[in-house]
């Protein structure tokens, strides 16, 4: 004996439309079905992550190439190889290697990867790095975060005006640079917005003060086209990474060496600090040969493992200096004939730097004393 069929509540609504609507609806249910577009852009997106992750957590066994990092975004990891921009994601076993570094993998980064299906790819090695620009996490102190890595030269970009020059935060790039073992270049930009005495006094006694330290300095402006030629006879051939606060002007000086039409941000009238249009590092080719990264702003760089007994050897006039001190260990803080503080008084050695150095010195001191 058949089992008797109970119409359910949806059959029930259909038998009692009328036979247009009826039509309708059952013409609606039919192209639902056949169209696969109802898969929205997000499942699709979960469904291509999905199928990332299966491919990362597969051994490796395909012919691997190499290529560079472009960029870095959440979802995926943009490669450069043989030609071919390809999306990418960390095989899962690099992920045992992270301790005490905040990203893996960074712009510039030369990796190892293995094709898993067209336009996309599985990195399974992070080659090793000649140089390296990283900080100190904001968040997390104990933990190193990547910036950019095979990088000839940092460009350190400062400002006259809006914001204004900050030594503090040009020594702190200089020797992030020169640890990472990169050349530091001090690009300072505005200059056609100079227009107090005290603006002008204090562009030329930075630029003094790091010539006389050995940098490169490259004063300019994109508004009247000053040391635009030194700035790309700088950056031809050479890898170079823009570093910097924001607002200072990277991406538009980017833009007027390369000719490139990088977002540029405005200045924040409030604060005279600017926006942060560039949201992410983005490795560039340059035509006049070498490359390029624009990097976000930092407000404040914090330095990776920087040891108190280490950072006299980044300045190096202080070092030279602290040979005429009395005793062999001195801090050049407060001790008794200290030949830096000597130097200092009588205005043989600049204050900016002296500064920047005691400034550091303090922040070691308590960041030990909270550990």
């Amino acid at each position: 004996m058949d089992t008797p069929h109970f119409p359910t509540p949806e059959e029930l609504e259909e038998e009692l439309l009328p036979t247009d609507r009826k039509e309708s609806r059952r013409e609606r249910k039919r192209l639902i079905n056949k169209d696969r577009s109802q898969y929205k852009r997000s499942d699709q997106d979960q469904l291509r992550q999905m199928r990332a992750r299966e491919a990362a957590e597969r051994p490796s066994g395909g012919e691997e190439r190499l290529g560079r990092v472009l960029s870095i975004a959440t979802h995926a990891i943009t490669v450069e190889s043989e030609g071919v921009a390809l999306s990418c994601v960390l095989r899962r076993t690099l992920f045992q290697e992270r301790q005490r570094v905040k990203n893996l993998v960074t712009v510039g980064d030369i990796v190892a990867l293995e094709i898993t299906s067209p336009g996309e790819a599985v990195i399974n090695q992070i080659k090793e790095r000649y140089s390296l620009l990283s900080r100190a996490d904001n968040l997390d102190r104990r933990k190193e975060q990547l910036i950019a890595a095979n990088i000839d030269q940092v460009l350190i970009t400062t400002s006259c005006h809006t914001p204004p020059l900050k030594p503090a935060i040009i020594d702190r790039y200089i020797i992030a640079a020169r640890k990472g073992r990169m050349r530091p270049i001090l690009i300072i930009n505005k200059v056609d917005l100079i227009e107090t005495e005290q603006e002008a006094s204090l562009f030329q006694a930075i630029v003094a003060t790091y010539q006389e330290v050995g940098l490169l300095v490259i004063p300019v402006s994109t508004r009247n086209s000053i040391g635009l030629n030194a700035l790309k006879s700088a950056m031809q051939g050479k890898a170079s990474v823009f570093a910097g606060q924001s607002g200072v002007g990277k991406s538009s000086l980017i833009n007027a060496a390369t000719g490139l039409s990088l977002k540029i941000g405005d200045i924040v009238a409030r604060t005279k600090k600017g926006t942060h249009t560039t949201t992410r590092a983005t490795l560039i080719p340059l035509e006049l040969g070498g490359t390029c990264i624009d990097t976000p702003g930092i407000k404040r760089l914090g330095l990776w493992e920087l040891v108190a007994q280490e950072i006299k050897t980044y300045f190096t006039e202080i070092a030279i200096l602290s040979r005429g001190c009395r005793f062999p260990n001195c801090l050049h803080l407060s001790e008794p004939e200290c030949a830096v503080i000597a130097a200092l008084e009588e205005g043989r050695l600049s204050p900016y730097r002296y500064t920047s150095y005691a400034t550091l010195l303090e922040e070691i001191r308590v960041d030990n004393v909270r550990r």
